[in-house]
């Protein structure tokens, strides 16, 4: 058996599968905004797995951001408690052996190459937009990490050509810049900008709630 787990800023899922691929259980909860809570959050849903079904025999975590070839030590994520943390290290103390750890939009990319829509294709790029906006790169049925292990990332490129408009109503990003796709596109991103706008805290859903009602009351005026 092996378990997969996705490791998001709102959510944290896993899925156990048998060696035939087939679904055994699946499990979804609430991701704790801090390091150590993350941490518990993943540990608690691989003994839940193996107490009902016993061990597994591997464990593939994808994750907002990259491990450092330097450091050991996560970059590059927008769920910021991680940054400088050695995940990769602590997760395998905490569960007692090895495990794989990917950027999230690769693993997503590399599974669209082999089996989803990018199948028989020689290059496949990979967008995420969630709590976070990234992407991969698989070339060959291969992941192309780049030298800094970020080749697909396209969350902090900046937006060209804003307009005065455009860069009153954006915060600045996490990474310390200015502009970066992420701060419009990403849930928080899109939640930001339409709160300073009009003056309210909403969240992405009730946002969109809110056009849905308005949109029905429309139609019923007519």
């Amino acid at each position: 058996m092996k378990i997969g787990i996705d490791l998001g800023g709102t959510k944290t899922e896993g899925i156990l599968i048998d060696n035939d691929g087939i679904e055994l259980k699946r499990d979804r909860i609430k991701t704790e905004k801090n390091y150590e809570g993350t941490i518990k959050g993943i540990v608690s849903i691989v003994k839940q797995f193996e107490k009902e079904f016993g061990n597994s025999s591997s464990i593939g975590i994808g994750m907002p951001g990259a491990i450092s070839s330097d450091s050991a030590l996560v970059k590059n994520a927008n769920s910021i408690w991680l940054n400088g943390q050695p995940l990769k290290r602590d997760l395998q103390t905490a569960l007692d052996r090895k495990i794989n750890l990917e950027n999230d939009a690769n693993c997503f990319t590399l599974s669209e190459a082999v089996d989803g829509a990018g199948k028989g294709h020689a290059v496949v790029f990979g967008v995420i937009i969630g709590t976070g906006t990234g992407g991969g790169i698989v070339v060959d049925n291969k992941v192309l990490p780049g030298k800094n292990n970020i080749a697909g990332e396209w969350g902090h490129i900046s937006l060209p050509n804003r307009t005065d408009n455009e860069k009153k109503y954006v915060k600045e990003c996490y990474c310390g810049k200015n502009g970066c796709m992420e701060t419009y596109i990403s849930g928080p991103g899109f939640a930001s900008v339409f709160n300073l706008k009009n003056n309210t805290d909403y969240d992405s859903h009730k946002i969109l709630d809110e056009l849905k009602n308005e949109k029905r009351t429309s139609k019923s005026s007519f």
